[in-house]
């Protein structure tokens, strides 16, 4: 099998096929393009997703914490709390897991989030840190109740551009080739990419006009629309031009012959929102000053399309992401 998530095909056939749910509690069956899990608790609901970070061992702590709390926010719920388990190969230092837990923790601090338990081991089982999250928001059930059904001509919108986490990873692990063959400018703007990989804001903010969100992860843009589609049981066109690429991603992407549409990108939201609603939503996202574009539209067909001018090419099921080539 492939490194990186397990193909969609792979997750129905060997991982949900072998799970019974049978809590009335559990609001949520495992599902394709479903960020979380949420359970029923009366008048509220808890919403709960986990995740590891394994591709990289730099900024452990940030990615961490947000790549989990991210998918909370596509519920349009704030998340609370996290439970964060370390795991460290022989000869990790004492200083390497202070500063994994300093960067978590600051992240935690500028989302409100707590850091509720976990765990933490060296063990041979690994060979550079990993971490795992899982994290907790509540809300309520009403709302979560309530959202419209998405419909074939519904827009597609998506926040800040593709494979942010991606281009921030590989700035990180290939600095010094990064440097020498691109530059230093590419090098920097390159790392702080890594500081826009949470979509919390935008998902907190935009929730009340959405009828779904989705956060970019493996497999990139074309991998996230793909998902969506198939959650909602739906196709979808997408247009190329409209798909923001930042100057360090195309560097970094055409050096490495990778495609940015592939390529891992936490820090983006994907956004289902009715043609009526888009001004609305524009507007709060403008004065939040979360860059955005409707990049795309849902159809009834079921098929998936990339359109460049004349050129159309079909969105496939996402297999390895992009960003494993590299690094």
């Amino acid at each position: 099998m492939e490194v990186g998530k397990l193909k969609a095909s792979d997750l129905r056939e060997l991982i949900f096929n072998n799970i019974d749910s049978r809590r009335e509690e559990i609001l949520t069956d495992p599902k394709i393009g479903g960020d979380c899990a949420v359970i029923d608790f009366g008048d509220k609901v808890a919403h709960i997703s986990s995740d590891p970070i394994t591709g990289t061992s730099e900024e452990l702590g940030k990615l961490a914490v947000n790549i989990n709390c991210n998918d909370i926010a596509t519920a349009g719920v704030e998340p609370v709390g996290i439970m964060l388990t370390l795991l460290a190969p022989e000869g990790t230092t004492r200083g390497e897991l202070d500063r994994v837990m300093k960067d978590a923790q600051e992240e935690c601090r500028k989302l409100g989030v707590s850091i509720i338990g976990g765990h933490t081991e060296v063990t041979r089982a690994v060979n550079q840190l990993v971490a795992s999250v899982t994290a907790i928001g509540i809300g309520k059930k009403d709302e979560y109740r309530k959202r419209e059904e998405a419909v074939p001509g519904d827009l597609l919108l998506l926040t800040k551009g593709v494979g942010i986490e991606g281009t921030g990873i590989i700035s990180y692990e290939k600095a010094s080739e990064v440097e020498e063959k691109l530059g230093i400018d590419i090098l920097e703007e390159g790392k702080a990419m890594l500081d826009k990989t949470s979509v919390v804001k935008e998902g907190i903010v935009a929730s009340p006009h959405v009828k779904g969100m989705h956060d970019v992860t493996e497999g990139g843009i074309l991998g996230a629309v793909w998902e969506m589609s198939e959650f909602y049981n739906l196709g979808a066109d997408i247009y190329r031009e409209k798909l923001l690429v930042h100057r360090s991603t195309k560097a970094i992407c055409d050096h490495y012959k990778i495609d940015p549409l592939r390529l891992i990108s936490s820090g983006s939201m994907l956004m289902i929102v009715s043609p009526e609603k888009k001004e609305v939503l524009g507007g709060i996202l403008d004065r939040e000053k979360i860059q955005w574009d409707i990049i795309g539209e849902l159809k009834k067909e079921k098929g998936k399309a990339l359109i460049a001018g004349c050129f159309i090419e079909e969105i496939e099921e996402p297999e390895s992401d992009e960003l494993y080539k590299v690094v």
